[in-house]
């Protein structure tokens, strides 16, 4: 255990994200102004909106803009580039499940009509949607069926890139289907991601309902974090697994390890660099970690028997034999999709729950955990 007074605040590695305790109260509040995100921004002139998406991709040097303007009203003068969409919108394809909960918080989920690999959705709402036939699965995510997608006629596809070549998309846009970029996961702040509830709801006109279920959201994982500021010991945190020839870990900038953070552990690779992932040797990784009080990620691991199984030198970590080792997929989705990957992005005052479950027990009695579980 690390002693707060001694070592600032640590940082861990996953991809976290989770638990609920009561659902946000839906007030009215006005304008688009963003605290944490910074992958887009908004300039409104009345109900117009200019959008410009900052960063779409890793190292992007280019930006993505979109004019959205009501149907009654005229399109302003735009540059070829920009697309045009009218608001709010009816119809919507979205490609990753993290937009799922976006559309969900905001009443939105009958909008939903097209999806690739249905499957992976976990939403109850939207299940009861892909059940009653309601949305078409349009095939894998980088291979979906064009002619099925162009059949529905979409008013959106909201769609995600890691490079500049934006695959699929410029084909769907080929098709004339307007496309927007939703690059929430690059995000390196927690409440960053989860802003991007205001970005969705542009599309709908619900900004107000968004501005209100983030201030919800904000304020829970604050209040968390500060009560987790009051433990006087750190856990020491490792994570990942090996894949391959390497163990590959969140980097002590990835989005993840702010979390650890925020809960007052101290994540053992804190003082890395990158806001991406590490391949490190078992050896390096066993030198650093063996003596570790916590490991939180273990992949799919649901077991310690199936840990073992993987590999026997897992067993030499401190956590094994302490049996204090987690996962975050407690819960999975009626077609066995991960609730954590797709609630997390929205919901990171929930994860920060658990975390601080995991790391500091005495200082949240009364929660259960939500995405985590420890494995036996």
């Amino acid at each position: 255990m690390i002693n707060l007074n001694k070592l600032t605040v640590g940082v861990f590695t996953l991809i976290l994200i989770g638990c609920q305790s009561k659902e946000p109260i839906h007030n009215a509040t006005s304008n688009t102004s963003l605290k944490y995100a910074t992958g887009f921004s908004v300039q409104s002139d009345g109900n117009v909106h200019y959008v410009s998406i900052n960063s779409p991709y890793p190292g992007a040097k280019e930006t993505y803009q979109y004019l959205l303007v009501p149907h009654a009203e005229e399109v302003p003068a735009h540059s070829s580039s920009t697309t045009v969409i009218r608001t709010p919108i009816k119809t919507i394809v979205c490609t990753s499940t993290t937009h799922i909960p976006l559309l969900d918080y905001l009443n939105e989920t009958e909008r939903l009509i097209g999806f690739p690999t249905t499957d992976y959705i976990s939403s109850e709402k939207m299940r009861t949607r892909i059940d009653a036939g309601a949305v078409t699965d349009l095939g894998i995510d980088k291979g979906m069926n064009l002619e099925l997608l162009f059949s529905l006629k979409p008013e959106l596809v909201m769609g995600y890139t890691m490079t500049s070549d934006l695959g699929q998309l410029r084909k769907i846009k080929e098709l004339g289907m307007p496309v927007v970029i939703n690059a929430e996961y690059l995000e390196e702040h927690p409440l960053g991601r989860a802003e991007w509830i205001k970005f969705m709801a542009l599309f709908f006109d619900k900004q107000q309902e968004a501005d209100s279920v983030f201030s919800f959201i904000e304020q829970e994982y604050i209040s968390t974090q500060h009560l987790a500021a009051t433990a006087t010991i750190q856990p020491t945190v490792m994570s990942g697994i090996v894949y391959g020839d390497a163990w590959f870990m969140p980097a002590g900038k990835n989005y993840a390890a702010r979390l650890l953070k925020d809960a007052s552990t101290y994540y053992l690779w804190s003082d890395t660099e990158s806001n991406g992932f590490l391949e490190v040797s078992f050896e390096s990784v066993y030198e650093k970690a063996k003596q570790a009080d916590l490991w939180i990620g273990v992949g799919s691991f649901a077991s310690l028997a199936e840990i073992e199984a993987a590999e026997k030198r897992y067993t030499l970590f401190n956590p094994f034999g302490n049996k204090q080792i987690y996962s975050y997929n407690a819960r999975k989705g009626a077609k066995g999709g991960s609730e954590f990957l797709e609630l997390g992005y929205l919901r990171p005052d929930l994860i920060l729950k658990d975390l601080v479950k995991i790391a500091h027990p005495e200082l949240l009695p009364e929660h259960e955990f939500f995405f985590h579980k420890k494995l036996d």
